[in-house]
């Protein structure tokens, strides 16, 4: 949905309670680590030790990103001697090498030396090899990590985020900026959109475009490519400049929007996919669960043409505006993630009742009950990496929903969203 569309007809599913919000699926079943804090390391210009793409094959690279809260920069384990594990798998130097300039990697975890860490003063020592955890001597994103002989370098010294760099023992514990990095918001171009991004604590933001040329923001600027008309050299390396991260196409099984067959997506994958950004997959209207679906046929296409998909892109709009509206806002978000079993975006939600063709919205108060319990169910499942309100600006037909007026003051829902992630 755009801010050009929001009268459209839009089929809502009404979806029972969900009963268990924060269950761990994908995770290797080892209790030690299940209980044991997850937090992200922080090194050298203020970048997160980061599983590239969120893979988890053995032998996935670990390397240097700029930290976004998502689970691949979740490392459980810090704190104490021992693993430190990403995705149920662990840290580990490749080969076991003992040798300066030895890559690390994630690894399924096997209990050798390889894989035990020991913070001490800052640094996390390989107990191994002896050797300290380092950026290469860069502090580039997208540096890969490797050992190398303790020295006092910048490039060694690690620490809890929310703690200063180099500030003492690496330690374990719940990290706020981790989970409020979940939250976003889905805008356009209006008068305190800057002021709005940054007052409404938004880590992230996405504009269905490939450039935030329109709403420049100090917050994470996230690129999407709209449609089949945007699948072209210029737009596609517009999107590599702009972020790490790349949206697939809007809604492309409703004619007034993208408009795309699978067999057509699936054939313009492929230039989305040789960006080298991690993917968002395709973000349909609804049915995301639904087996024979559009989304599930365009899975089943990719898995059967060897594409890649990292993560599902989900939009949710609820025209149930009662106590239990959060409540079926999760088991959508739970269904889809127990069919595809891949992390989950949710790149706009909120409540708008399209079902009489003219929409119709909840109270203020409702739609502030709904925020605030929305948005605790989301930062605490851990398959939600992020997730984006929609929309940004209270303006013309999208004031009932939207979270800040032309003037730059917040709505009561502005309010209530501001707050989300904060505790």
């Amino acid at each position: 949905m755009t801010s050009r569309d929001a009268g459209r007809l839009w089929l809502v599913r009404v979806l029972a309670p969900l009963t268990c919000w924060a269950a761990m699926a994908g995770l290797a079943p080892q209790p030690a680590a299940m209980a044991d804090p997850s937090a992200p390391i922080v090194g050298v210009a203020g970048k997160c030790v980061d599983v590239q793409w969120s893979g988890t094959a053995n032998g996935t690279t670990v390397w240097l990103w700029d930290c976004n809260g998502t689970n691949a920069q979740n490392w459980a384990g810090v704190g104490h001697q021992g693993t430190l594990r990403a995705f149920g798998k662990c840290l580990d130097v490749a080969g076991g090498s003992h040798r300066d300039g030895t890559r690390v990697q994630l690894w399924e975890c096997n209990g050798t030396d390889a894989q035990s860490w020991r913070p001490e003063n800052g640094r996390l020592i390989n107990t191994g090899s002896g050797k300290c955890l380092d950026t290469s001597g860069g502090a580039q994103t997208g540096t890969p990590l490797q050992i190398r002989s303790c020295a006092d370098a910048t490039t060694q010294t690690w620490a809890q985020r929310g703690r200063p760099e180099g500030g003492g023992t690496v330690a374990a514990g719940t990290v706020a900026a981790g989970t409020a990095a979940k939250k976003g918001v889905a805008t356009w171009a209006f008068p305190p959109g800057r002021d709005g991004i940054r007052d409404v604590g938004a880590a992230w933001y996405h504009d269905w475009s490939t450039s935030n040329s329109d709403v420049p923001a100090s917050a994470e600027f996230v690129p999407m490519i709209w449609g089949a008309a945007f699948v072209n050299d210029t737009e596609l390396a517009t999107a590599q400049r702009s972020g790490r991260t790349l949206l697939g196409f809007n809604e492309p099984d409703l004619p007034q929007q993208a408009n795309m067959s699978v067999e057509h997506a699936l054939d313009l994958w492929p230039r989305l996919q040789n960006t080298g950004m991690r993917l968002g997959s395709p973000a349909v209207a609804f049915g995301a669960d639904t087996p024979g679906g559009w989304l599930d046929r365009f899975l089943a296409g990719a898995r059967d043409r060897g594409l890649r998909v990292d993560f599902i892109a989900l939009h949710w709009y609820g025209s149930d505006f009662g106590d239990d509206a959060a409540n079926h806002l999760m088991q959508y978000v739970r269904a889809v993630h127990e069919r595809y079993r891949l992390p989950i975006w949710i790149t706009e939600f909120g409540l708008i009742d399209f079902s009489q063709g003219t929409p119709r919205h909840p109270s203020p108060q409702q739609l502030v009950t709904f925020i605030n319990k929305a948005t605790a169910a989301l930062q605490a499942t851990p398959y939600v990496e992020r997730y984006a309100w929609f929309a940004l600006p209270a303006t013309g037909e999208h004031a009932p929903h939207g979270l800040y007026r032309d003037n730059g003051t917040a709505t009561e829902a502005g309010a209530a969203y501001r707050a989300a992630g904060r505790s």
